[in-house]
């Protein structure tokens, strides 16, 4: 009779672990912890991205980020299609917690923002950035989205795979990155 509630109390502590184990899904990325965010300012160039539907006609694309006064980031993405056309899109970055730089909710500046504000805000997750701010990985909790970027158009073979080694060490499909097109590629505009 001893062994009754002990057996039940076993059983129950098994199954709701189960439960909560199996419910909680894959454990969000890690992040880079601390992204200064005075240095990560400038432009950085899309390597490669993850397929996305507000990025379908773009060949090369590059983010310029500036720090402003009240610690929030502007954004201005830029995008060249495979016509030589430029596209761009302005927005701000604010971290999602107070005192971390490496989550950051963005939100670009358009009638959909301005329709429903603070509805249309995207995670940008900084998952790596290395010692000199010249590379870095940005992605999202759900690993949906997934840019490897760079201060460069183009960085050296080791830094590609580098960079291709620490997406799937967070667990990204790095088999269905579309990469930057390069300029001989792009129709030039007059």
């Amino acid at each position: 009779m001893k062994r009754l509630p002990l057996l039940l109390g076993l059983s129950a502590a098994l199954l709701l672990g189960g439960c909560a184990h199996s419910d909680l899904g894959p454990l969000p990325p890690k992040t880079a912890d601390r992204v200064d965010l005075k240095r990560y300012q400038g432009t950085w160039y899309e390597l490669a991205r993850l397929p996305m539907f507000f990025q379908r006609d773009c060949a090369q694309s590059e983010a310029h980020y500036s720090l402003k006064p009240d610690g929030n980031v502007g954004v201005l993405n830029r995008c060249r299609t495979l016509e030589g056309e430029w596209q761009e899109a302005r927005g701000t970055a604010t971290p999602q917690f107070a005192g971390k730089t490496d989550k950051l909710w963005v939100e670009f500046d358009n009638w959909f923002s301005t329709l429903l504000p603070g509805v249309a805000k995207g995670d940008y997750w900084v998952l790596y950035v290395d010692d000199d701010y010249q590379t870095a990985l940005v992605g999202n909790p759900n690993r949906r989205y997934l840019w490897l970027l760079s201060r460069k158009p183009t960085v050296s073979a080791y830094q590609r795979e580098s960079l291709l080694a620490k997406a799937r060490q967070q667990g990204y499909d790095t088999t269905r990155l579309i990469w930057r097109v390069s300029d001989r590629d792009v129709a030039r505009q007059p």
